[in-house]
């Protein structure tokens, strides 16, 4: 059989569904949470249709409607960033100025909330974007194991700043305060946890949020939008439906967003720090594009090494920032590595997203099909060849695997970001071929290197630091643990995420200060004494 045939087997019928992980039915929301009101919207609307495609009893193929959702203009996200400069009041305002236990007590009562809706927003997930349904649950979990890690970050961080300072005469309180109106904007490949990831972070640091949905991953937030209405004070978060194209740069001309919070395209974040009139007033967080390339050494453990390139560059479909995107093999175990490589291709499954075992799933962007057939017919008119078994096979939104090699400059593999899975494999015979690969590279987030040779890695790693912000030993590219920095140089990031450094990148150190001196003292321990303050206290938050 074709692998086309196989593909297009793959599809269900309606009736094969398991029962579990059918929608209940379509959901079309018409609410958007502004100033603390769930609107009704009576305007146009998107018809979202899921990568998963049903078999009709009459043979026919067709895309599973999920539902719908507003499509609002400049002049509702205008009224959304109103509400949160109103919310946030120049500082002033309830949130802004709210103890931080407090604010703490509303996050958990919002993540309790939504804990109780983990299976409606988990078929969410996998029915927007097709992520197998175990990995939509761990999105899920790991989302909340995330904002309870941030709290006990931001415990400890606050416990630590509760303590006076004495210094050459001044007394001194420094604290973190919030930096204002944050523009939330997340992606659609992990559309919770990394929204989430700058979300939370940004309101427990006391600032208003403008959120807007990613454009694959849209309805899965739909249920979140009551807990955001009753676990926060009215116009602390905000959201905004629309073209990301037409609201998003409209909202940064206006010069009242101090932070813009975005995972997505270097492209499309260059744009919109452009548009805003006061930059030095503005603080970026940005996960941006990554090429990153995995160094196979002549002395890796190839077994381990295409182990982890597999996982590393087709989990998820390769819909990963963090993907392995490259793989730079050593000319002598070129040959061996790839037939293993290739071989363990054969053995991934590929299905639905409820499938036991399933690997590849329908990618959730139809067009992006197309884009990485033409790198590989780019690639191919260039003299490279797919080498593994029906690699770049294609059926509606799904895509098989195809190892491209040998890839080389002026092919558009070689340098573009594929997001899919696509593997471009180039050889090299001296090592400076891979480290000028990753040098000159307009990327800096990952690389991963596997050998055995202890100086050989040694010197490496000592390059290899300088370009990109975290260094692989014998293991894929990944994100986290969440303690840990998550961040790139060039273009591919701007600030650095972590449950510790979220928490600074959405904050800035303020200070009370007063001369030492009997005065000073009793002023201060009245106010402390007397709970007269949210800012200058000893609390201890346990």
């Amino acid at each position: 059989m074709k692998m086309i045939d196989t593909l297009k087997n793959i599809f269900p019928r309606d009736e094969d569904i398991p029962p579990q992980h059918r929608l209940p039915g379509q959901l079309h929301q018409r609410a958007m949470l502004v100033n603390g009101v769930l609107e009704t919207w009576a305007g146009d609307i998107r018809t979202v249709l899921s990568p998963l495609h049903v078999v009709d009893t009459d043979g026919v193929v067709r895309r599973v409607e999920v539902g719908s959702y507003p499509v609002a203009g400049v002049a509702e996200a205008q009224r959304s960033l109103d509400a949160a400069i109103e919310a946030y009041d120049n500082g002033r305002g309830p949130w802004p100025t709210m103890s931080v236990g407090d604010r703490i007590d509303c996050v958990l009562n919002f993540t309790n909330q939504i804990v109780a809706k983990r299976q409606e927003i988990v078929k969410l997930i996998m029915w927007e974007i097709g992520k197998s349904a175990v990995d939509s649950e761990k999105e899920f979990d790991r989302t909340i194991d995330y904002i309870k890690a941030t709290i006990d970050a931001l415990k400890e961080l606050d416990n630590g700043n509760s303590r006076f300072q004495s210094v050459d005469g001044t007394i001194a309180q420094i604290r973190r305060s919030p930096l204002g109106v944050v523009l939330c904007m997340g992606p659609y490949n992990y559309p919770l946890n990394e929204t989430f990831t700058t979300l939370i972070p940004a309101l427990l640091m006391g600032n208003a949020v403008v959120f807007k949905p990613p454009k694959f991953g849209t309805l899965l937030f739909s249920p979140m939008l009551e807990p955001f209405r009753s676990a926060f004070p009215r116009g602390v978060i905000n959201t905004v439906y629309g073209r990301g194209a037409e609201v998003a740069p409209h909202l940064m001309r206006t010069g009242n967003i101090n932070v813009l919070a975005l995972i997505g395209s270097s492209r499309v974040a260059d744009q919109l720090k452009k548009q805003h009139p006061k930059s030095n007033r503005l603080r970026a967080v940005l996960g941006l594009d990554a090429k990153n390339a995995a160094i196979i050494l002549p002395d890796a453990d190839i077994n381990l090494a295409v182990k982890e390139c597999i996982a590393g560059a087709l989990s998820f479909n390769g819909q990963r920032c963090t993907a392995i995107k490259m793989i730079l093999v050593h000319q002598s175990i070129a040959d061996d590595f790839l037939r293993h490589f290739c071989e363990e291709i054969g053995k991934l499954k590929i299905g639905m997203p409820w499938d036991n075992g399933v690997t590849l799933t329908p990618l959730p962007d139809a067009e992006k099909i197309h884009y990485l057939s033409a790198c590989i017919d780019d690639a191919t008119a260039q003299g490279a060849s797919v080498i593994n078994e029906d690699g770049g096979a294609t059926y509606g939104t799904l895509f098989y695997p195809a190892v491209v090699f040998p890839v080389k400059p002026g092919m558009k593999l070689y340098r573009e970001e594929q997001f899919g899975p696509v593997v471009p494999v180039a050889p090299f015979t001296e090592i400076e071929t891979a480290l000028d690969y990753v040098m000159s590279s307009d990327h800096g987030q990952q690389v991963s290197i596997f050998g055995t040779d202890p100086a050989q890695i040694g010197s490496l790693v000592d390059s290899l630091v300088n370009q990109v912000c975290r260094v692989n030993l014998n293991c894929q590219c990944q994100r986290g643990p969440d303690v840990f920095p998550f961040t790139g140089r060039k273009d591919s990031a701007e600030g650095t995420l972590s449950v510790a450094d979220a928490l600074r990148a959405f904050s800035i150190r303020s200070m009370i200060a007063a001369k030492q001196s009997e005065t000073s003292k009793k002023l201060l321990t009245s106010i402390v004494l007397d709970h007269q303050s949210n800012f200058i206290n000893t609390r201890f938050i346990l």
